[in-house]
């Protein structure tokens, strides 16, 4: 089993040899990152809180094909991930658009509990800001971006996560990258400048 706490893995094996109250403890453990990445992905505490539960029911469901070889959260985030994928295909997005300055965010980060006041304002019209600009990029970037900016995960665990190749991966986050920018900085011709653009669908 990867590098994972060896509570976790004495719950993985408890879980793969049936022990429910095992996996109800692997739900406890991983519930916050499992909500945080379906609410990246969606946009909705709703969808997101909906997303989670079908993503670890998907995962009980599924234990006997998981590679105890692999990272049971990378096993776990990409269950999640391709779930979100799967419901974001199926609905029609919106566009959203916003009247603040135009700002850059390249490296979004997740509010500090000890941030004072103005920081912690600050800090949710940046997250804000950032949801709406992920919300109009394409499935698949918008993932690559969350597992690779809010979670950390390597182009190997991405790749991993995703069932795909790590140029892939440096492809789509390239490209998602060039998507956001774009948004951050419309062309200044256009009558409405400040108006965020969707991103074109790509691979």
């Amino acid at each position: 089993m990867s590098d994972e706490a060896p509570m976790v893995q004495q719950w993985v094996r408890g879980a793969l040899g049936g022990d429910q109250v095992a996996f109800g403890q692997l739900v406890e453990y991983y519930q916050r990152p499992v909500f945080n990445l379906a609410y990246r992905m969606l946009g909705d505490p709703t969808e997101a809180e909906d997303a989670a539960q079908e993503a670890f029911m998907r995962a009980y469901a599924n234990l006997e094909r998981y590679d105890t070889e692999r990272s049971f959260k990378t096993w776990l985030l990409s269950i999640t991930s391709n779930h979100c994928i799967d419901r974001l295909r199926k609905r029609r997005l919106s566009w959203l658009s916003i009247d603040e300055e135009e700002g850059i965010m390249p490296h979004p980060a997740l509010t500090s509990s000890e941030a004072g006041p103005e920081e912690s304002l600050l800090d949710g019209e940046r997250s804000r800001m950032m949801q709406e600009l992920l919300a109009q990029i394409p499935p698949d970037y918008r993932a690559v971006v969350v597992l690779r900016y809010w979670y950390d995960m390597s182009y190997t665990e991405i790749a991993e996560a995703l069932e795909t190749t790590e140029s892939a991966i440096k492809s789509r986050l390239f490209r998602a990258r060039q998507a956001l920018a774009s948004l951050l900085d419309p062309a200044p011709s256009s009558p409405h400048a400040r108006t965020m653009k969707p991103a074109m669908e790509g691979s």
